[in-house]
């Protein structure tokens, strides 16, 4: 079960992620789904930068 789900493992992550798009384009419309994609894809980005950067350790650290 492990060797399928690893030989198959990124069409498994689209289809899942394409079935969330659906559900919230059918749920809360299209510009709103939009939206929120937006809000996803900029809070990846920002995460990435922080985790690169180590901006928290040395916030913490101090």
């Amino acid at each position: 079960m492990m060797e399928l789900l690893k030989t198959y493992q990124w069409p498994l992550i689209g289809g899942v992620v394409g079935l969330i798009i659906a559900i919230l384009f059918i749920t809360i419309g299209f510009f709103s789904t939009l939206l929120v994609i937006a809000f996803v894809a900029l809070g990846i980005v920002a995460g990435s930068y922080v985790a690169k950067s180590g901006l928290l350790q040395k916030l913490f650290k101090q």
